[in-house]
């Protein structure tokens, strides 16, 4: 398997009644920390309502983000193109690839939340074929198209990009998917990537994992574009490590409840169906079902192995952003990640444990040479010394 990416999907979640404006600054801080650890990916998410997910404007996020870091790229994760005229969505995103001389990427989905979309007079059924017709037609204009179309919510009359994106040919598209074929099925249409937010979040999220590539590949020779390549598949999935899993559980009771009670009361999200009637069934739900891993680091490399094993392989790992723990705790998870985790598959393990394995082999013969050449040293001065 070739170097796995690293990263976060940051939607983000936080508890209701804190302050608004600190927990802004948090998800702005864990972008910068994520950025010195050297994680390659941070998606941001567009919600506004319920509450809990309060990043109105990925693009706005990423901009401020982008002034605060030097090498992570920064995705949306997800806009919701049904509630935007596709032309500006286009637009917005070739202005922050130049901002950000190419870290830029653009995720697309339909919206999660049908509160968010309730309140511009949309259904899911809307947003779904919404989302079909949009991506067509950005995909068009970031190909240097004009373009006419009537859409259920906008009208565009020769519209077109005044700018060409900074990167070459263009920046990184991706398609939002939880457990239906329809994000597969557009991703292989448009040979775009594909954002497998379901992946590990639900049981059928899981299993459907080989099914949605398959999805992509035949989509894709259906429309004469090449094989799809598995490095713009991206999984979502579920972490938390400490340096023992007592520590881990510990860490998790702070907040783990919040975001399970918002899936299970709160966001009319069925997809994203969770179980646990206390801290210690939601930490049993997520290991138990296999959906995520609290623990340790061992924990945390064998949940990817098994991703890898299950989907075929893939290009990203993107952790999501959920402050189960307090943020102390919530950055050294990442920490240990960044150490533990990412090198055993980014290629940097092997060579140092090669090295040691020769050292350690070698040690005694190695270790007489040393004895025998301070012996050979020491006699040949106590030699010069008696000639004078």
């Amino acid at each position: 398997m070739s170097r796995l990416r690293f990263g976060t999907f940051l939607a983000p979640f936080h508890q209701p009644g804190q302050n608004p404006t600190l927990a802004l600054q948090r998800d702005l801080e864990l972008v910068e920390h994520l950025d010195r650890l050297g994680f390659d990916e941070a998606w941001i998410g567009e919600h506004h309502s319920a509450g809990s997910e309060i990043i109105a404007s990925p693009e706005i996020f990423i901009a401020a983000a982008a002034e605060r870091t030097r090498h992570i790229r920064l995705g949306t994760g997800v806009t919701s193109i049904a509630y935007h005229n596709p032309l500006w969505v286009a637009d917005r995103m070739v202005m922050l690839d130049h901002l950000t001389r190419g870290r830029t990427m653009l995720g697309c989905g339909p919206g999660s939340l049908p509160t968010d979309s309730s309140m511009i007079g949309l259904n899911p059924t809307d947003t779904r074929e919404l989302l079909e017709v949009n991506l067509d037609i950005i995909m068009r204009l970031l190909r240097g198209e004009v373009v006419n179309a009537q859409t259920r919510t906008h009208t565009l009359v020769d519209a077109q990009l005044q700018l060409a994106p900074y990167s070459d040919p263009c920046f990184d598209v991706a398609v939002a998917a939880v457990a239906s074929p329809t994000g597969p099925r557009m991703a292989g249409q448009h040979g775009v990537g594909l954002l497998s937010i379901g992946a590990t979040l639900t049981q059928d999220g899981f299993d459907a994992l080989a099914h949605h590539w398959s999805v992509v590949e035949e989509r894709a020779a259906h429309h004469g574009r090449p094989a799809p390549d598995r490095s713009k598949w991206r999984l979502v999935g579920l972490m938390h490590v400490a340096e023992t899993r007592e520590q881990a559980y510990r860490d998790v009771e702070y907040g783990i409840e919040h975001w399970f009670r918002y899936f299970q009361k709160v966001a009319a999200f069925p997809q994203m169906a969770v179980e646990g009637g206390d801290a210690k069934e939601m930490i049993d739900f997520i290991n138990e079902a296999g959906i995520g891993a609290i623990g340790t680091p061992e924990d945390a490399r064998a949940q990817v192995r098994k991703l890898v094993d299950q989907s075929g392989g893939f290009g990203a790992m993107l952790l999501l952003g959920h402050e189960w723990a307090n943020p102390e705790a919530t950055k050294r998870s990442w920490e240990l990640i960044a150490q533990y985790v990412m090198p055993e598959f980014q290629g940097q393990a092997a060579g140092t444990l090669a090295a040691k394995d020769r050292a350690t082999s070698t040690r005694e013969k190695h270790a007489q040479t040393q004895l025998d050449a301070v012996d050979t040293m020491t006699k040949r001065y106590e030699q010069e010394k008696a000639g004078g």
